[in-house]
This record gives C-alpha cells, structure tokens and sequence, in this order.
C-alpha cells in the first residue's frame, strides 16, 4: 500500500455554516462580513457561490459588494464562535476515520495521511463523514505530497474528489501561470515574470543561481521545487500552537491626528498582549498593519531586544512602529500583530517555521 496526502476543503464553509442555521438562505446570495452592514467600514470574509457569480470575492469591501450583488442577497454579521462549533464538528468526524492521520490547518481545511491502495475511496469515505455529521459538504485533493494535496482540491470543488501527483503535475499545471501555486502571491508572480517566468513548467525549468539571486537561498530553492510540484509529505498531528495573535480594527471615520492613531495603537497592542499572555509565552517581535485611505496597505515590524512578557514593553513597541506612520495621510485601518516563543524556544530564538506552513 502507497502512502497518500489528502487535503479535505470545506466547500463555502462561513456561509454554508450560516445557511445550515438558516435553511431559507440555500441557493441565495449570501455574504458574510463584519456586523453585516455594508454601509460599514468591512471586508467580506466569505461569500456564497451564488454571490461569487456576481464577482464577489474574500477580501472586498462590503461597501464594494452591495454593489455587485444582486437585489435578493443578504449580509450577515461575523460569527466566530459558530464558525469554531461547526469546524470542531467537522474535524471530529474525520478523527473518526480508520487509519488516518489529521492535521489541522484552519478552520475549515485540513490534510489527512493515509496508507491505502484507494485513495479515492478514503476521499470519499471522507466526505460522507462530514456530510453525515454535519450537514456539510467538502471537497478532497489527492496527492503524493502536501503542495500537490492542496492544489488538486481547487480542481475538485465544489463537492469534488481530484488526484494531483508526479504523473500528472505537468499535464495539469505545467502550462498554468506561476499564481496557481500554493505560495505564490501576486508579489512573487510579478517577480517571477520580470525574469520571464509566467508558468509552472517555466519555474521549474528556471536556473537556479536566479532565484537564489532574487529571493534567498532558502525561498529560491523552493520556488524552483514549486514548480515541478515537490513539498513536504509528513502529515504531522501534534496539536497545533499558534505563533502569534492579532488585532485590528477597521475604523468607521478615518483617523486623522497623531492622537488618534496612538489611542487606537495602544488599545489593538494590549488586546494583542492580553491574547499571547493567555498563552502563557513571551513576546518576542511586534507587528505594524496600517491602511492609508483610500485602500494602501503597508505592515512593518520590530524585534525586541529581549523576550518579554511585560504589556508595556509591547505596547512601547507598538508606538514606536507608529512612528513610521505618514502624518499628513488619513488612516483607515490599523492592525497590531505580537509573536511569541513556540515551546521549544524557552530562549526566545526562532529555530523552525511555524508548523504546518510551508
């Protein structure tokens, strides 16, 4: 028996949660984000596939998407603590399988190792559990690794089983543009063209001393493995541990004074400081999310000279990166990120990537 990666993708996962809970809502637009008014400063978290036909997408200001959608489409308000019910229910039936292996990797995804001759059978053993449990669909990539596992479950969706691996990775995505790929950002992809790599089988044929050049000997080395489709194969269920926490607010008005954007600053940094010290680690970098008006996002961040589980250390910090703020523009949206020590870095020095991304 062959030893297989599953990547199991909840289908529309928020919104098929709020229509689970709301049956009179299947088959209508249904768009999720924020307090569900799109007259309020808000993105969309996720959005129905009935409101994605009408270009509605992850990310978009809802004040954007009231625009697109059509005249039966309903917002709703974020609900966190449905959505973290229905994944405890989704993961718990796929814990139940025979000869699996699960490892969590959000809400509303996860892999699963597997020794099996059927592969597929064990994809759809998969789907009937979660169904059966929850009264939600998934779908299930097959793969000979991780990166493959994850790209074939695109293929798959909605409702779909679709095995992606070496005998077929070119076949699939070999003439595909490089954003295709797990890891790939719009960024990378503007990168990778300016040196004239617009495809998968481009980057993998690309030399390998370029990328190197361009983006480090760690991240060209993998870009350069991206593209013939390698990646990790080790389905790992250690439970996972969060590196860092977040906080940040979209603001109703813009901020315009030195003022505001300190008060602001200061309150996101203790909520964040209040989450890591839940954790029980110290502090050791903070991060910096600001977004000017009309919608410029810029991050930055700061190691501090120690680890430390002092509030006003992190705070301190917080403010220091908000020095670098451009007083004369208005600002739409601040953000405070702290990392934190993993438990096998008592000393505070980074060892290992966070698990589980790659």
């Amino acid at each position: 028996m062959a030893e297989w990666v599953l990547h199991v993708d909840m289908d529309q996962f928020i919104a098929a949660v709020e229509v689970r809970r709301r049956p009179e809502l299947a088959g209508r637009p249904v768009i999720v984000g924020g307090r569900g008014d799109p007259t309020e400063r808000a993105v969309v978290s996720t959005a129905s596939y009935e409101a994605r036909a009408s270009g509605i997408r992850s990310g978009m200001p809802l004040k954007i998407a009231v625009r697109k959608a059509p005249e039966d489409a309903i917002f709703l308000p974020v609900d966190r603590e449905e959505y973290e019910r229905a994944s405890a229910e989704v993961m718990a039936a796929l814990r139940a399988l025979p000869d699996v292996v699960i490892e969590v990797i959000g809400w509303d995804e996860c892999f699963l190792g597997t020794r099996t001759d059927d592969p597929q059978g064990v994809a759809r053993a998969a789907q009937r559990a979660v169904l059966e449990a929850t009264g939600l669909h998934c779908s299930v990539g097959i793969g000979d690794n991780k990166v493959r596992a994850k790209i074939a479950t695109e293929f798959g969706k909605p409702q779909g089983v679709f095995r992606l691996t070496a005998d077929n990775w070119f076949e699939v995505m070999g003439d595909r543009g490089t954003r295709d790929l797990w890891g790939v950002g719009p960024k990378v992809q503007k990168r990778l063209a300016a040196h004239g790599i617009d495809t998968v089988r481009e980057l993998a044929a690309a030399d390998e001393a370029m990328l190197v050049a361009e983006f480090g000997p760690k991240m060209g080395r993998w870009y350069r493995d991206l593209g013939s489709g390698h990646g990790p194969r080790v389905v790992d269920d250690t439970p996972w541990v969060a590196r860092s926490h977040s906080r940040e607010t979209t603001f109703p008005q813009n901020l315009t004074t030195r003022a505001e954007v300190e008060a602001a600053l200061r309150e996101l940094a203790e909520q964040a400081f209040d989450d890591c010290a839940g954790e029980g680690r110290p502090i050791t970098r903070v991060h910096l999310k600001v977004r000017y008006a009309p919608f410029e996002t810029r991050t930055f961040g700061r190691k501090l000279t120690a680890p430390t589980v002092e509030r006003e250390a992190v705070v301190s910090a917080a403010l220091a990166l908000g020095e670098t703020i451009e007083a004369d523009r208005e600002v739409r949206l601040l953000g405070v990120r702290a990392e934190m020590t993993m438990p096998d870095e008592a000393d505070g020095v980074e060892r290992t990537p966070v698990r589980g991304r790659i």
